[in-house]
């Protein structure tokens, strides 16, 4: 990838030291020119002091509270002003050097976002997404369900549709819980959009060869905006550190600064801290709650496709049977992040959203914690908006630890890391709140997988009440109670019946037992049929269930 020379860098970033005349810097006449965008750490004195910094800069997730630090991304001025103020600030060589790297004359040949070819372009992105209900008419449906800035302003650019993949067997009637799982809010954060993608082409491909990715096509919905801020991700396609959508309605603004950070921008808890009245500031939050069209297509999309299941109380919880999970992508950072983000207040269904979070990050990691508490305060958000409205679980993941990630961490680190999270998210979307808190059923094994109609088989598994993270906090565990099977449906389909598994140590008494249980295939007609596995601890938590292929002929 084409980067800024060394040199130049190393004495750029001597220009920007606050000790530079008496380190010798050079002249006025000779100094080197200095970056258009800084990446650097910031210190701050406390917690309301990172408050005004979120209102005035553009911080990522990456706050170290130990050491009272967080990373930014700067402009010359914006860093002059801070070193005036007497703030030591540390400039990260690397990634100020991705952010300032040229893209003129790169092409991707494969595809993809010069420099960057394992992300797709918003084109290309949409395109994949086109073509699933193409290839699997009963899976996928592909919506238009609004309009960007851009689209919607005449005079400017052509713009985009805002879009939703579907994805549910289309034969199997609803209601269905469903998981909504959205991209690219940020332009600039490349991760997010590709993940999002990745993950919709991955269930419909596995559909009908992977036992789980079946079921959950069969029983549930995802729908996924991969990009929900297309108009923006055009900019950030050519290298601009674009965050916010393109309005160039509110002030006059750079390429990089102008527009409204989609992500304070909510109608939930809009207008409180950690959001910009400044129209180039990068989280500007816009003239009102809820200004901009892509956010009111955001929020009247998931008001379409979940129930209002919380109170209008700030103290409501919603309960614990409420079905329905929403997850934005970001990056970056490391963090599982759940409402509130405008408060440090902690939200009613605390426990809960708590313990799905400790969930996720046993896979991918990151520390799962309140938004507010984490990081700094983040009024108007996604997320705040589908829980607080709605009672919905809702979560952010920050991702990876660069805006313009390189494409080798993203196959290597994020990818592995977060495919798992979100499958367990999906899963958990019928009562996230409750099922986060039972054992998991893994490692899923039949003595034979295809049998002679009569023949008997036997059904093992592995129940583990362990699988939490503890990046964050450590969630406790109960011993196993017990295990179930389910043949051709899952438990809570009315009328199924469900059969016992044993400990295969003679009792149930470890917080991890291996189970087993005979299949007898008499009564099976011949084909393929799913076995559900369901584990449950001694509180009386069940777990989400996982499956496995039996055929018999």
């Amino acid at each position: 990838m084409p980067s800024l020379a060394t040199g130049v860098l190393a004495a750029a970033a001597l220009a920007l030291s606050p000790l530079a005349a008496q380190a010798g810097a050079p002249s006025e006449g000779s100094a080197p020119s200095r970056p258009s965008v800084i990446v650097a750490r910031v210190p701050f004195k406390s917690r309301a002091d990172l408050d005004r910094l979120a209102e005035r800069l553009d911080l990522s997730a990456a706050v170290d509270h130990e050491r009272k630090t967080v990373e930014a991304v700067l402009s010359p001025e914006e860093y002059d002003a801070l070193v005036k103020e007497g703030r030591r600030v540390e400039l990260l060589e690397e990634p100020t050097r991705s952010m300032n790297a040229s893209r003129e004359g790169l092409v991707s040949l494969a595809g993809g976002i010069p420099g960057y070819s394992c992300y797709r372009t918003v084109d290309e992105s949409y395109a994949a997404m086109a073509q699933l209900p193409i290839t699997y008419p009963n899976l996928a449906s592909w919506n238009d369900i609004g309009d960007t800035w851009d689209k919607v302003t005449a005079g400017g650019k052509p713009g985009d549709d805002m879009r939703v993949l579907v994805l549910t067997n289309k034969s199997r009637p609803g209601p269905k819980p469903r998981f909504f799982l959205m991209g690219g809010i940020h332009a600039r954060e490349y991760t997010t959009a590709e993940l999002a993608t990745r993950f919709a082409e991955q269930l419909a491909s596995r559909y009908g060869t992977d036992a789980d990715a079946t079921w959950l096509l069969d029983y549930y919905e995802l729908h996924v905006v991969v990009q929900s801020n297309p108009d923006g991700r055009r900019v950030a396609e050519t290298g601009v550190s674009k965050r916010k959508n393109t309005n160039t309605n509110e002030g006059s603004c750079s390429t990089a600064t102008y527009g409204v950070d989609l992500n304070r921008n909510s109608s939930f808890d809009w207008g409180g801290a950690g959001a910009s009245t400044s129209a180039c500031n990068d989280t500007y939050r816009g003239r009102s709650a809820a200004s901009e069209p892509e956010t009111q297509t955001l929020e009247n999309y998931i008001l379409s496709i979940f129930p209002d299941q919380r109170g209008p109380g700030a103290n409501d919880p919603a309960p614990a049977d409420a079905s329905g999970l929403m997850l934005s992508l970001h990056s970056y950072g490391g963090y599982v992040l759940y409402p509130w983000s405008a408060t440090t207040a902690a939200p009613p269904n605390a426990t809960q959203l708590r313990t799905l979070g400790r969930k996720f990050n046993y896979f991918n990691g990151y520390q799962a914690c309140q938004v507010s508490l984490c990081l700094y305060s983040a009024s108007g958000s996604t997320d705040a908006f589908a829980y607080g409205q709605l009672g919905v679980a809702a979560f952010t993941f920050e991702m990876g630890g660069a805006f313009f990630e390189s494409c080798t961490t993203f196959e290597n680190t994020i990818v592995p890391k977060n495919m798992p999270a979100l499958y367990y998210a999906f899963k958990a979307a019928r009562r996230p709140y409750q099922v986060a808190a039972g054992p998991d059923s893994i490692n899923l094994a039949l003595s034979a997988a295809t049998v002679t109609q009569g023949t008997p088989v036997t059904l093992t598994a592995r129940a583990d009440d362990t699988r939490y993270g503890t990046n964050g906090g450590t969630e406790a565990s109960q011993a196993i109670a017990a295990a179930r099977y389910s043949i051709d449906a899952p438990s809570w389909e009315s009328g199924t019946p469900t059969y016992a598994l044993s400990a295969v140590d003679g009792g149930f008494n470890s917080t991890a037992e291996s189970v087993q249980a005979t299949v007898f295939t008499s009564g099976l007609a011949p084909g393929r049929h799913t076995l559900f596995v369901e584990s449950q601890d001694a509180s009386g938590n069940w777990g989400v269930p996982t499956a496995i292929f039996l055929n018999v002929q």
